[in-house]
């Protein structure tokens, strides 16, 4: 862990940690979790965390939904080929309050809807022991925002999990202006010690990281086929069969300093002045979503899909994480 993560806050939340001799760095493999959402993000984080023996309770209100989380997490876990019995450390809960008591760390994994996790994380506040961290799993709201109407802000902070949990290894953890480095040491402790690859973002901007790169490609790729230049299986096919085979093992700014920053400069030179700018999302997009085209899930959006396509395509990504997820941990 990097030197300047592992220096306590003088706060109260530093406190906290000491007076509990020693906190998270104490017992890494005796922690009590709690997660607020039972969809498809909340019971991978459970997994995730009961895979590496830790207690998890995960709440969820609805009741359907709430009954089918550990068929879930014993289905994943067969795919991987790995024991059933580790959906036993979770413990499905109705109430929030029920599943954070006594939590060591809670995680809201609630819809991407600001009003709604502010009202989970105000709860969460109220409920869990004052010890424990909060976190909230999001792909693009500031942190900041979301942890607004919390008492205390220096144990909140952001942890952005990638689908699916428990087999992507990246966890951005966000602090705020108001993040002890304490919680923010703590958490990245945590999740070294369950096998993750958590990365610490220290300015709490949308997207983060990860989707801020992501999503910047989405933008110019779907300016290529809204301009013309190409279809959207082409696209698709140039990543893959260019530079999408590196990324896995060179990230772009090694791959600069590969090919010499002085070519990465004449390229930009030449390139940048005409990348699509807009400010918001293309019409293409707007078009696609307004006409009911939604992707994958109505059997069209940028490309049209059958049930057979969609399978193979969910199938193909499963195996292809699976595969590095054994490498990984070889």
């Amino acid at each position: 862990m990097r030197a300047d993560l592992r220096r306590h806050d003088k706060g109260r939340w530093g406190k906290g940690i000491r007076s509990r001799e020693g906190g998270y760095a104490r017992a890494m493999t005796n922690q009590r979790i709690a997660v607020i959402g039972g969809g498809l993000m909340g019971h991978g984080i459970a997994q995730a965390f009961a895979a590496a023996g830790h207690r998890v309770a995960i709440q969820e209100p609805d009741a359907d939904r709430r009954a089918a989380i550990l068929d879930h997490v014993r289905r994943n876990l067969q795919l991987l080929g790995e024991d059933t019995a580790v959906a036993d450390l979770i413990h499905p809960q109705e109430i929030l309050a029920d599943a954070v008591a006594g939590a060591d760390l809670v995680i809201e994994a609630v819809p991407e809807d600001l009003a709604l996790k502010q009202r989970v994380v105000a709860a969460i506040e109220a409920a869990a022991p004052p010890h424990a961290l909060l976190a909230s799993n999001t792909s693009v709201i500031p942190i900041t925002r979301i942890m607004e109407p919390l008492a205390d802000k220096t144990r909140a902070l952001g942890t952005h999990w990638w689908n699916p949990p428990y087999l992507i290894p990246l966890v951005e953890v966000i602090q705020t202006r108001d993040t002890g480095d304490a919680a923010i040491a703590a958490m990245i402790g945590l999740l070294t010690s369950i096998g993750k690859t958590p990365v610490h973002v220290r300015k709490d901007v949308p997207g983060f990281i990860g989707n801020r790169l992501q999503h910047a490609l989405w933008r110019e790729a779907i300016a290529l086929v809204q301009n013309g230049v190409c279809d959207a299986e082409t696209v698709d096919a140039v990543v893959k069969a260019s530079f999408g085979r590196r990324l896995a093992v060179l990230g772009p700014l090694e791959n600069a300093d590969l090919v010499g920053t002085d070519l990465t400069l004449a390229v930009h030179e030449h390139v940048l002045p005409d990348l699509d700018r807009s400010p918001g999302p293309l019409p293409l997009l707007r078009d696609l979503v307004a006409s009911g085209r939604l992707g994958m899930k109505t059997g069209a959006g940028f490309r049209t899909w059958t049930a057979a396509q969609r399978e193979e395509v969910a199938a193909t990504l499963a195996t292809h994480l699976q595969r590095l997820d054994g490498v990984e941990r070889r």
